[in-house]
């Protein structure tokens, strides 16, 4: 989410506003804006940072879900790794299409990382406060991560485009070169979006509650405790998810309906389902990383409460995580054939 924009100073009179909101007395009638904010007054240069809400209660149900989590978050790690792991070792998958697909898992691995832990931390051991240090570092790796992980599904597109189109000079369009610039621009667009984002959402003065209405420190909850207007960043954070979410749909929809074009132009059957099985993968895991973004980031605030972000949060920073390997190898002979080979190799030491 690339935007420019002028560092703000904030005038006298926004800094007496805030010195207003702290001498807040707390007796609002029930119901008020300020209530359910969870507004209240604290000191604008306190460096204590901030409170997380956990996600859970301790209720029977609440420990279950929680234990979902857990395993789905353990499901995760050890999927992506293994993917990464198989990759690396079976030589047949040393191809562009794997090479960028054990990029997806190690984005993943760290992506879901950066905000799990400490909410299971928080839930085990009341560990939910968090600094204003470590809110700005959890935001950073958080928005790099998974803006990068955007870039390259995108670039991922273009991979499946040439090896379907253009099958003839694959090797060539795709070769080794090719691959880690696709890598290294996706990590570089997430990494400038990453640094303006958080250096621009921690400029503002936050005078409000403590508590962040999430479990864990993402840009729309965070601008609910600032004291200023932040209607203008708000906007020019619209304009980043046109960035960085609708431009790259826009062009994996244009790679995929040339696709189909070429697919539905084939005369072989096996060809048609060989194709569509590749792409499908690939599209399974846009349509579940792309949609709850969509709607975290493109959406008004009006449509959003914390619940609801809490729920669609936990979709795409744990659960598309762990389905990515298992839809790449599920779906795919190749992933599936290396995996049988590396069992029996293991199975054939041990009996050795």
């Amino acid at each position: 989410m690339i935007v420019i924009k002028k560092v703000i100073f904030y005038s006298s009179q926004e800094e007496e506003a805030c010195h207003t909101m702290q001498g807040h007395t707390g007796k609002e009638a029930p119901g008020e804006p300020w209530q359910e904010a969870g507004r209240g007054p604290w000191n604008c240069s306190s460096t204590v940072g901030f409170i997380l809400t956990s996600l859970f209660n301790e209720s029977p149900m609440d420990l279950f879900l929680f234990s979902m989590v857990v395993i789905i978050y353990t499901l995760a790690m050890a999927g992506n790794t293994a993917m990464v792991f198989l990759i690396w070792a079976d030589t047949q998958l040393h191809t562009p299409m794997y090479f960028l697909l054990s990029q997806l898992s190690f984005l993943d691995i760290f992506f879901t990382s950066v905000t799990v832990p400490k909410m299971i931390a928080g839930f085990l051991f009341g560990w939910t406060s968090i600094s204003f240090v470590g809110c700005g570092a959890q935001m950073f790796f958080f928005m790099f991560l998974g803006a990068a992980e955007c870039l390259l599904l995108a670039l991922m597109a273009y991979d499946r485009y040439v090896a379907i189109c253009n099958p003839l000079r694959y090797l060539s369009l795709m070769n080794h070169q090719t691959c880690l610039l696709m890598v290294a621009t996706s990590w570089l667009g997430g990494s400038i979006n990453a640094s303006i984002q958080t250096a621009l959402t921690l400029q503002f003065p936050y005078c409000g509650s403590r508590r962040i209405a999430h479990f864990f420190c993402e840009v729309p909850s965070l601008l609910r405790l600032a004291c200023a207007d932040t209607a203008a960043y708000e906007r020019l954070l619209f304009v980043t998810g046109v960035v960085v979410l609708l431009v790259p749909i826009a062009f994996i929809t244009t790679s995929y309906a040339l696709i189909l074009a070429a697919v539905f132009g084939m005369h072989s059957v096996e060809g048609r389902q060989k194709a569509l099985a590749t792409c499908s993968s690939h599209l399974t895991v846009v349509n579940l990383f792309y949609g709850p973004l969509v709607y975290t980031y493109m959406l008004p605030a009006s449509y959003h409460s914390p619940g609801q972000d809490d729920v669609v949060s936990i979709f795409y920073t744990v659960l598309t995580p762990m389905l990515n390997p298992v839809i790449y190898s599920l779906r795919n002979k190749e992933v599936t054939g290396a995996m049988k080979n590396i069992i029996g190799k293991c199975g054939v030491g041990r009996t050795a």
